[in-house]
């Protein structure tokens, strides 16, 4: 529809600058878009306003002049010029209504669009460190990542998902060294108790939690496991839980093997080997997430050197040198000239030793991706505001000017019947996304997670999320489909089991039969319903334009509240005492049908799954 007011619109300026009412200039954007308040017609046009300037006119006199040499077409019922000169379209019943047969014919390529033309997009999100376990603020970026891309490819993006593994640097030696030091502790309990390695375990983490419960550290009696633990690592240590289980897991599998070895050499081995199992516990949870990623790439290979010995970051700064953008002070650090790109103060990228900052890797990480894709979008917390300006002028140096954006996501409360979930970094403690995962279930962690702008902090109450009922958003949305899905089963005759077997879309087929007349959908709660399914083609545009599919949680709960206003507004199925034309019935669950096509696609596009049955 909106293509087809196009073409009337320039229709008509095209018949009153012929008719001298106009004078001769071309506008490119016509400003269409759909009126917050019905009150305002189905479409708006701003063409008057936006061509002001242009024709050196009121604005309201170029809309009257247009409207005057529109086109008459059956789909328009009416045009009205209204305020400073807004042209209004209000759409025949009957055309308004086709939404309805568009979305059942297309199903899920409704709201398909070409925005993106196949442009290759990369979106790089979650991209924790491999040494511990994603939580709750790694959930959100998964969540606003993967729905970002699911919109992105629904309107016309090549999409690539790529998680970037923090594997090069102190923080992996530390890591190493914590887990070398739990296995020590495991076979010293085994030796000093007599115990066997389940029991040196369950010691390990009852004295770990005796640390985190006594916070003020009164009763070091109570935890001196733990506090010999960081003493022997300087207080530099990853403390978690799941550090005792992958030492306890070395013991499992290799037994005292590395009890003498030499601390360097357990500590690479452990290390290796660990950080690995960790990697395969983080890609689990992204799955269980339904946050598939189609690139894990390894910030190591970035520094692996190729057959004529220069690695990905000596050819990355050898490209920046060679632009002349790098320089060495008196001490022989190298230095990226940043500030000729608006940074606040050049950054360096190769110490006085010889040592590569972790700078040099987001340089030669970022040239990289270029080589692969079209556009880059980053997912970072926002306490790495300050990063952007020094990533920016990499990539600008590079040649890469516009190619470039980072999303910052603020952070996510952790509440419990609305009192905060008390973590701590120092202590080691959090709820892990699989733990919320598990108690909650992926639809409503995803759901809730997706439900604000990035930059807007979420409160998430776990007890609130679980609730079953219409206080619960995702809840609400889920029930409508399931709704729907009964009524179209009754319509069909069929069984929720003989449902499953078919399909609902076979069930729906069933339950209106092979013709139908949208004609006869004239209440007003119809023309609703119509009109937002309509919504959508232009919604899933805006949001992958703005970067902001929280929209499509609005979206849903508002489709979701125009189907439960319809349906107490219109019978649909005929029932005892309630006899209902068998036409007007099969146009309704038409509607009932393109309405459950559309809540599954939003829910899709966010992650969500849309149950047939509840």
């Amino acid at each position: 529809m909106p293509e087809k007011i196009e073409e009337l619109l320039r229709a008509a300026l095209a018949a009153a600058q012929e008719a001298g009412e106009l004078p001769e200039f071309d506008v490119n954007d016509l400003g269409l878009e759909r009126p917050a308040d019905p009150s305002n017609g189905d479409w708006s046009s701003t063409l008057a306003m936006r061509s002001a300037k242009l024709a050196r006119r009121a604005p309201r006199q170029i809309a009257d002049a247009i409207v005057a040499h529109l086109p008459a077409d059956p789909a328009v019922d009416r045009v009205e010029v209204a305020g400073p000169g807004f042209i209004n379209f209000y759409l025949a019943m009957a055309s308004a209504n086709e939404v309805f047969r568009t979305v059942c014919k297309q199903g899920r390529d409704y709201a398909r669009s070409e925005m993106g033309a196949g442009e290759k997009v990369q979106v790089e999100f979650v991209s924790a460190n491999p040494v511990g376990p994603l939580h709750i603020g790694h959930g959100r970026w998964a969540a606003l990542g993967d729905s970002l891309c699911r919109v992105f490819e629904h309107a016309g993006f090549d999409v690539e998902r790529e998680y970037y593994i923090n594997d090069h640097g102190s923080q992996m030696d530390v890591f190493g060294h914590s887990v070398s030091m739990r296995y020590r502790q495991l076979l010293e309990v085994m030796g000093e108790r007599g115990c066997d390695l389940q029991a040196a375990r369950e010691a390990l983490l009852a004295d770990r939690e005796a640390f985190v419960a006594d916070e003020d550290d009164s009763r070091p009696e109570t935890h001196p496991l733990t506090d010999a633990f960081n003493e022997a690592l300087g207080g530099n240590a990853y403390g978690g839980d799941y550090i005792v289980d992958i030492a306890a897991r070395f013991l499992e599998e290799d037994g005292e093997k590395w009890a003498s070895a030499p601390e360097e050499e357990r500590m690479a081995e452990f290390r290796e080997r660990g950080y690995l199992w960790m990697l395969d516990s983080i890609r689990g949870t992204c799955h269980d997430a339904r946050c598939d990623f189609d690139v894990w790439f390894s910030e190591r290979s970035l520094y692996v050197k190729d057959e004529t010995g220069t690695s990905a970051v000596d050819r990355a700064l050898a490209a920046l040198d060679e632009l002349g953008h790098l320089y060495r002070d008196e001490a022989g650090a190298l230095w990226f000239r940043s500030t000729t790109f608006g940074d606040d103060k050049d950054r360096v990228l190769i110490k006085t030793n010889g040592e590569y900052t972790y700078f040099a890797s987001d340089v030669a990480y970022h040239w990289n991706k270029f080589q692969r894709v079209d556009h880059v979008i980053d997912i970072w917390g926002a306490d790495h505001h300050g990063y952007i300006q020094r990533v920016q002028s990499a990539c600008e140096a590079l040649g890469y000017p516009t190619q470039f954006e980072v999303l910052l996501g603020q952070l996510v409360n952790l509440l419990r019947d609305g009192n905060p979930v008390r973590m701590s970094k120092r202590k080691g403690t959090m709820v892990t996304f699989d733990e919320l995962l598990a108690e909650v279930g992926a639809d409503a962690t995803r759901y809730t997670l997706i439900s604000k702008s990035s930059n807007q902090m979420i409160d998430f109450d776990i007890e609130r999320v679980k609730r079953q009922d219409n206080t619960n958003p995702v809840y609400y949305v889920q029930y409508a489909h399931a709704r729907i899905c009964s009524i179209l089963r009754r319509g069909a005759g069929v069984t929720v089991e003989e449902a499953a077997e078919l399909g609902m879309d076979e069930v729906a087929r069933r339950a209106v039969g092979e013709t139908y007349d949208l004609g006869l959908l004239v209440d007003p709660a119809e023309a609703a319903l119509a009109r937002k399914i309509a919504e959508l083609p232009g919604l899933v545009e805006s949001c992958a334009r703005d970067r902001a599919p929280f929209r499509l949680t609005h979206y849903a709960e508002e489709l979701a509240a125009e189907f439960h206003s319809f349906y107490a507004a219109c019978q649909v199925l005929p029932g005892a005492g309630r006899p209902l034309d068998e036409a007007l019935s099969h146009a309704r669950l038409v509607a009932c049908d393109a309405t459950r096509r559309v809540l599954a696609l939003t829910l899709e596009l966010i992650g969500v799954s849309a149950p047939q049955s509840m």
